[in-house]
């Protein structure tokens, strides 16, 4: 995560928000297919918090502060943060973070839709961005860029076309020019390939990592939802087990555990089981033994089944779970 001292260009006047002809504005389409160029999200000011780090509660949580207090800064001369650029591998919460963050600041959430913006016609593109953003500008909100590296690309790739290095130059533009009375947002899982101009223009980079073990814990506890109990005595066990994984993984699982409980086909410890065993086929021998070593301690399972689901011999699992005898320290002899 990273945070500037300032942002971008903070000397900058405020720009007042273009009123709209109509506050209900259909959302523009493109006019060859006629596809929505913008999705739009309206969500509840209580709206469940995302799962984040503490670093990323505490900036998105300033963020928040200063929309909400904008009046005060600009009465000190300054400008609230207007743009954010949300850095991580896919399933780790930010097009969910964006929605809660809309929520937060009683504005909708509007999300840039790729696949209606791109067209095949030479110059469509270009005019479809700048639509959505026009459209945008026009009235508080937050704007998500969703995937900016498939339209943001470094200019100095040779494979893409003129039309692509002209939305890069669009998206510079527009990332300098956000009126203080939005909130523009981008995400990318591939900040290689966006273009080094266009990291310079975002007031916040926001990465979201792979979760830690606390975070899983919560997770998972989330997840499970009103089965919590019936899973309560695998948690720490699954919480080992999902190192590593994404929320968007966590919560497909624990979806696929609660289904088939809820259905009958399966018992908890069959699919803990299960997937206890698929999960150890991608650690190494020590990740192994952690786990065996894990199953020893807080289940009822016997060596010979932690064995078969692990692929830990039961020599290696008695090895690491048997107490071995007390060192008792020797005792100094005196001097003299």
């Amino acid at each position: 995560m990273f945070l500037r001292s300032k942002p971008h260009r903070t000397g900058a006047p405020l720009r007042k928000a273009v009123t709209p002809s109509s506050p209900e504005q259909a959302l523009p389409v493109d006019d060859e297919s006629r596809l929505s160029l913008l999705k739009e999200f309206t969500d509840l000011p209580d709206q469940e918090a995302p799962l984040l780090s503490p670093g990323l509660e505490e900036m998105l949580g300033q963020l928040i502060l200063e929309r909400k207090q904008a009046e005060r800064l600009v009465a000190a001369g300054l400008v609230p943060t207007r743009s954010a650029i949300f850095v991580g591998q896919p399933g780790l919460g930010k097009t969910l973070t964006a929605r809660w963050l809309a929520s937060q600041l009683g504005v909708p959430l509007y999300v840039l839709d790729l696949t209606a913006v791109m067209s095949s016609l030479l110059g469509r593109s270009g005019n479809n961005l700048r639509a959505a953003l026009d459209f945008a500008k026009q009235r508080p909100c937050v704007l998500l860029l969703d995937e900016i590296d498939a339209i943001a690309k470094r200019r100095s790739d040779d494979s893409d076309v003129g039309e692509l290095k002209r939305l890069v130059t669009v998206i510079l533009q527009e990332v300098d020019e956000w009126p203080s009375t939005g909130v523009l947002l981008a995400a990318t899982n591939h900040p290689e390939l966006i273009d080094p101009a266009l990291w310079r223009r975002f007031d916040l980079v926001v990465e979201f990592k792979t979760p830690e073990p606390v975070a899983v814990k919560e997770a998972i506890k989330r997840f499970l939802g009103p089965d919590f109990a019936l899973f309560a005595r695998w948690v720490d066990i699954l919480t080992f087990a999902f190192r590593g994984q994404s929320f968007s993984d966590i919560g497909r699982e624990i979806q696929r555990f609660r289904r088939a409980v809820a259905l009958g086909t399966a018992p908890d410890v069959d699919l803990i089981e299960e997937f206890i065993k698929a999960r150890a086929l991608s650690l190494d021998r020590q990740g192994r033994i952690d786990m065996a070593v894990l199953l020893a301690k807080q289940t009822r399972l016997s060596q010979h089944s932690i064995s078969d689901i692990t692929g830990v011999s039961r020599d290696t699992i008695r090895k690491y779970t048997t107490d071995g005898p007390a060192v008792v320290p020797k005792k100094r002899r005196r001097e003299g």
